[in-house]
């Protein structure tokens, strides 16, 4: 039996994997503490797991923005990466002091993992970074992480790809990275190495995507330690016990029903994609079907004779029923909607969502409205395209058939077995 500790950041789309991983961990014997925040305290016991507190500034999740393109990654590096990496490192350095953990398992936004990587080997234990976003990672073969650009072909692409990387790490990101130096070397005493911060990943013992190839964008220079395992949505914890709503039963197949939700962080304002679902599918032969990411129903829209609506639903359980699922992009959510081979129609401008959503549309799985605030029209127009083309749901069959041969959080343990008995 080993001795794990597993991180993850206060966010349901990021805390949902790592408990997958945490409750399988735990049922193949291994011993798994869990830092994370309060919040999420009953969820960690519910897997089995001992539950560790996050420190201050780190113990809640960061408020979304309204911020786009590059001020929306500024803003979310400050508040995902810069602000909680004090109330991160300090319990999870003081975790393995008082009790020396064989591995450790953490999300790759969690800044402490990246300060604890750049420790000698000897002097730490193995870090296994667990992708739970879109790659992040640099490359020749690819625009830089957060603009939401595809990947394109031939010179004149790397040429686009060379000058955007150069300026998001020279001149975008600069101050940020400047920050996360400084976090590095007041915490731990680590110095600058001259590697951009969303790389760390390259560093870690093994870098686990929580995707199939498939659905990431090709990279000749990918590092040695990155391995596709697929979701862990297969195997996922609910963070929380889900009842079902009355109206569950209508779901019997009798027309095809729309799924749409804008998550759990951004989900402050329902105009942006909710209200113009419900407005743009009024009329139309669909159920829809909207779940308001916790909040209470009366923040929602009024809904039309065709909506159903309630705070949070069980996806594993909701998705086999849908024909479209609407989205602004959350990794989590993208991938159980292709687990079930369900087309995905896409907008999502903040935080991630850009990337999750090209990688819709380069994968051919669905649309995307390339805009997070989309008009009624726009999403009839993609429904009823969705549902009158068979190509979507073939893209995302394909992907769920990927899915499905994947190795899953089974062959993630796997691995780190291997690694550890060599260690």
């Amino acid at each position: 039996m080993s001795s794990v500790i597993v991180c993850s950041g206060p966010h349901d789309g990021h805390v949902s994997p790592m408990l997958g991983v945490a409750r399988q961990l735990i049922d193949r014997g291994h011993r798994v503490r869990f830092l994370t925040g309060p919040g999420y305290e009953k969820a960690v016991n519910a897997v089995g797991a001992e539950f560790l507190p996050l420190g201050p500034g780190a113990e809640e999740p960061p408020k979304s923005t309204d911020a786009t393109g590059l001020q929306a990654i500024r803003d979310g590096m400050r508040a995902l990466v810069i602000d909680p990496a004090r109330g991160q490192y300090l319990p999870l350095a003081a975790a393995i002091e008082a009790d020396p953990a064989d591995a450790v398992l953490a999300e790759i936004s969690f800044m402490a993992a990246a300060i604890l990587v750049r420790q000698p080997l000897g002097t730490r234990p193995p870090v296994i970074a667990c992708g739970i976003l879109p790659l992040t990672l640099s490359s020749r073969d690819c625009a830089p992480f957060g603009l939401g650009l595809m990947p394109g072909s031939g010179p004149l692409s790397r040429f686009r790809n060379r000058a955007l990387n150069w300026f998001v790490a020279n001149v975008a990101l600069k101050d940020t990275q400047r920050q996360v130096d400084e976090r590095m070397r007041a915490l731990a005493g680590v110095e600058p190495d001259g590697s951009f911060f969303l790389d760390w990943m390259r560093n870690a013992d093994l870098f686990a995507q929580f995707t199939v190839e498939e659905f990431e964008y090709p990279r000749s220079d990918a590092p040695d330690n990155l391995r596709f395992f697929g979701p862990m949505s297969r195997h996922a914890a609910s963070a929380s016990v889900t009842p079902k709503p009355d109206w569950w039963g209508e779901l019997d197949g009798s027309r095809p029903v729309v799924y749409v939700t804008q998550g759990t962080v951004s989900n402050a304002d329902f105009t942006a994609l909710v209200g113009p679902t419900l407005e743009g599918l009024a009329e139309e032969d669909v159920t829809v079907v909207v779940s308001a990411g916790r909040r209470p129903l009366s923040a929602l829209p009024p809904l039309p004779a065709n909506a159903r609506a309630a705070e949070f639903l069980p996806d594993a359980e909701l998705l086999p029923k849908v024909s479209v699922y609407i989205t602004n992009g959350g990794y989590g959510g993208l991938h159980y909607a292709m687990e079930n081979g369900v087309p995905i129609v896409v907008a999502g401008d903040t935080e991630d969502k850009p990337e999750g959503a090209a990688r819709v549309a380069w994968a051919g799985v669905g649309i995307n409205l390339k805009t997070g605030r989309p008009t009624p029209d726009a999403i009839r127009d993609a429904v009823r395209k969705v549902l009158g083309d068979g190509r979507y749901r073939a893209g995302s069959q394909r992907i769920g058939a990927a899915i499905a041969a994947s190795p899953g959080v089974d062959g993630l343990i796997d691995e780190m077995e291997a690694m550890l008995r060599k260690a």
